[in-house]
């Protein structure tokens, strides 16, 4: 399998095949990411993937091989959030819980399945309320796997504050989730 900077490549070269493999290798991952970021907002995060997609086709020019494809991908879906809800409270959690996966439950007692759905909603329902800025990392980080630098290039900050953000993020996460008692 191709590399995503060897597709990026072929992007900037007018192939096609590679755009269509780019998106569709990314496309999902992305749009789960703009989910969470837009509070549950189906049609939105669709939007903002979209035009994710639209203006990495537009910059690709901008794209620096070998550098790497991905954070500089989700550094194009995190700006346009951002100026999409510039001046916005940008906190909306209702539809979050709703739409989002459930945990893995295999063959456990009915009981157990509730208590882990439970508090997978509990999680993602604190995340949710989170400052766009530390969901934001927490979700870059924790969601989608990025090391502190891929996210530090994403959120276009120095890594300390990625570190700053992930753990005043993370206080909140658990006063929250011990306030819920989960």
């Amino acid at each position: 399998m191709r590399s995503d900077e060897d597709l990026a490549r072929g992007v900037q070269q007018g192939d096609a095949d590679d755009l269509q493999a780019l998106v569709a290798r990314h496309h999902g991952r992305l749009f789960g990411f703009l989910f969470r970021m837009a509070g549950g907002d189906r049609q939105l995060a669709e939007d903002l993937t979209q035009e994710t997609f639209v203006r990495m086709l537009r910059g690709m020019a901008q794209y620096r091989y070998p550098r790497p494809f991905k954070p500089w991908l989700y550094a194009i879906g995190v700006n346009l959030a951002r100026d999409t809800f510039k001046g916005a409270a940008w906190r909306r959690t209702e539809a979050l819980t709703e739409a989002m996966p459930l945990p893995e439950t295999g063959r456990l007692a009915p009981e157990r399945v509730l208590l882990r759905r439970e508090a997978a909603r509990a999680v993602e329902t604190a995340v949710g309320a989170l400052p766009a800025h530390q969901r934001a990392a927490v979700l870059l980080r924790y969601r989608e796997g990025m090391s502190l630098a891929e996210v530090a290039a994403v959120l276009d900050v120095p890594v300390g504050t990625v570190k700053s953000r992930l753990s005043l993020a993370l206080r909140a996460l658990r006063a929250a989730l011990e306030e819920e008692e989960v």
